[in-house]
């Protein structure tokens, strides 16, 4: 039988590559969005292998019809406690009213289970819903691959293209974990049709250190790039915490000191994955050299 799954965030970055994952395995796909929302039915309207479902997540009695018939929820919301607790909470609660059997929630990230309080505010949310998860009459699993891959290029400013540097903090020798989006939603895909599924996923696409990015990326381009060292991740902690005093942007998901706080999970060895299982999910991962050589424009060797 067909398993039908229902997608919240499905018009984020990664709940499309999700909802593209899924019906790459002929699964029926539900997409959550909200009322007076028209990016969902712009999106998949045109699929006749997607339903589009309305449901402000204040609304228990939307939620559970929007839920009637599901087996599976996949969660890839993107944002605050309004979201990652509020909202979640309201739709795990109305998944385990309408009998759907399992919950992936949105995780996607280091192993926020061990990090220090006070850290890292988005893994301190994460874990607050994962202790209601927990709790509940449903079957979770969570997925953790460290950080995006793709973040490298884009806005972690880790390697400073133009200046040929590559920064890190304590240690150019820690071990770092990441996995693309693409990869991350095909192994979210598998899960969330597995119904086996552990509690915790861990899957990295690859594992490099600092150093090695810096030797990568001499390699790719021909031109030395070098280590500099930022400091250690206690000062990068202390630095956060000072920018999230005086910082404006206490709602957005990922403001300047966020970022900082999630070098420090990093960098500090907190967040390192320990249980890391590639093996169900096949051979076919992107590792950090690939992402790199194709934003540099394949340079040689």
């Amino acid at each position: 039988m067909t398993t039908t799954v229902l997608v919240a965030g499905a018009t984020g970055d990664l709940g499309g590559r999700i909802v593209r994952e899924l019906l790459a395995r002929d699964t029926s796909v539900r997409v959550l969005t909200r009322p007076g929302s028209t990016t969902a039915a712009e999106r998949f309207g045109g699929d006749d292998r997607v339903e589009v479902v309305t449901a402000a997540y204040t609304d228990g009695t939307a939620l559970r019809a929007a839920l009637t018939g599901v087996e599976v929820v996949v969660s890839a919301v993107s944002g605050t406690r309004s979201v990652i607790v509020d909202a979640q909470r309201a739709l795990l609660a109305a998944a385990v009213d309408a009998g759907v059997e399992r919950f992936v929630p949105s995780d996607y990230s280091a192993d926020y289970r061990r990090t220090t309080p006070g850290t890292n505010r988005n893994f301190e949310l994460r874990r607050e819903f994962a202790a209601d998860l927990d709790a509940a009459r449903i079957r979770g699993t969570s997925v953790l691959n460290g950080a995006f891959t793709d973040m490298l290029t884009g806005q972690a400013p880790m390697i400073l293209f133009d200046r040929q540097r590559v920064l890190f903090w304590s240690s150019a020798d820690q071990v770092l974990d990441f996995t693309t989006k693409d990869d991350t939603a095909r192994v979210t895909a598998e899960v969330a049709l597995d119904p086996s599924a552990p509690r915790v996923v861990e899957v990295a696409g690859d594992r490099v250190t600092a150093r090695e990015i810096a030797d990568t990326m001499s390699r790719l381009t021909g031109t030395v790039f070098r280590l500099q060292w930022a400091g250690t991740a206690g000062t990068l902690s202390a630095m956060a915490r000072v920018g999230r005093r005086v910082s404006r942007d206490t709602g957005e998901p990922f403001p300047a000191w966020q970022g900082m706080q999630y070098f420090v999970t990093m960098f500090s060895g907190e967040g390192a994955l320990r249980h890391v299982d590639n093996a169900p999910f096949g051979d076919a991962w992107t590792s950090v050299r690939d992402v790199l050589a194709e934003h540099v424009g394949s340079a040689p060797e």
